[in-house]
């Protein structure tokens, strides 16, 4: 999600540009709290909600740069919590990190890099089947809410999963890909975490917004539309409709070299309206 003129943050530049084989465009946040909190006897934390511009970078910045980054332009942060298709190793991303960024005001959203789609191009460590996607789903949602509980992001935060772009058209590859969406939700609520989703407008996010059973499907939509528009209602690009209770974020630009107080990071630009992780 960042450099992502061809793949994500999550993964190398070069690894991105070889990887991107299909054309991609945005994704979402999430579908409203009556989605997300459908589990019957449980009692859900209140949502923890920010409205304002995010970033999101492949590595967790050190504790000295988010200080010298909080500067009022930037309230809420992106982190890569876990995935077997994490891109970069995240030396600061700890407990404590969590704990001393969240003082200081930051508001953060865990992303998860989970299996990718079987018609997906270039190789991934983890890459879902037809055949596999249910328990990989499963697998995978419970590894995620363990990291994200790990790192001190409590009960009813949300976990992004991070699903880079494919060929929707396909409709066996784009199948096995909603099976092991819902797969992965329905082990977050559960555990009592909100589901959120990363894709592009034109393919993965869209599979999401437009499918036609609901059953399962993530309650937070972050569509990636690289329009340089700061807005996650003018460019909306689903049904108008959808995700409106704080259930949106859109990633509106990539590759920012971007320097506050003395520190230099290359992010990507978030317009922010949902839900973010409940910490402390």
């Amino acid at each position: 999600m960042s450099s992502k003129s061809s793949r994500s943050h999550r993964q190398s530049k070069k690894r991105r540009y070889v990887t991107w084989g299909v054309a991609g465009a945005a994704v979402v946040a999430g579908a409203g709290l009556a989605a997300q909190t459908s589990m019957a006897a449980t009692t859900w934390p209140a949502q923890k909600t920010f409205t304002g511009r995010a970033f999101d970078t492949c590595a967790a910045p050190s504790l000295a740069a988010m200080k010298a980054w909080h500067t009022g332009f930037y309230g809420a942060a992106a982190v890569y919590v876990g995935g077997k298709n994490r891109g970069c190793s995240q030396p600061n991303l700890t407990a404590s990190w969590v704990k001393s960024v969240s003082t200081l005001g930051w508001k953060l959203i865990p992303l998860y890099v989970g299996a990718q789609p079987p018609c997906q191009s270039g190789s991934n460590p983890e890459k879902l089947t037809a055949s596999t996607a249910a328990s990989l789903g499963a697998t995978d949602g419970a590894d995620a809410v363990a990291k994200a509980s790990a790192l001190g992001m409590r009960t009813g935060s949300p976990i992004y999963l991070d699903m880079e772009a494919y060929d929707i058209t396909n409709k066996a590859c784009n199948d096995a890909v909603l099976t092991y969406v819902r797969a992965f939700d329905k082990t977050l609520r559960a555990k009592t975490y909100r589901a959120g989703f990363y894709g592009f407008s034109s393919s993965s996010a869209k599979a999401i917004a437009t499918a036609t059973d609901r059953t399962d499907l993530p309650g937070n939509l972050w569509y990636a539309l690289w329009d340089k528009q700061n807005t996650t209602t003018t460019d909306w690009p689903f049904g108008k409709t959808q995700y409106t209770d704080h259930s949106r974020g859109h990633q509106y630009l990539v590759n920012s070299k971007e320097s506050r107080n003395g520190y230099t990071i290359t992010v990507d630009r978030d317009a922010w309206d949902g839900p973010v992780a409940i910490t402390g």
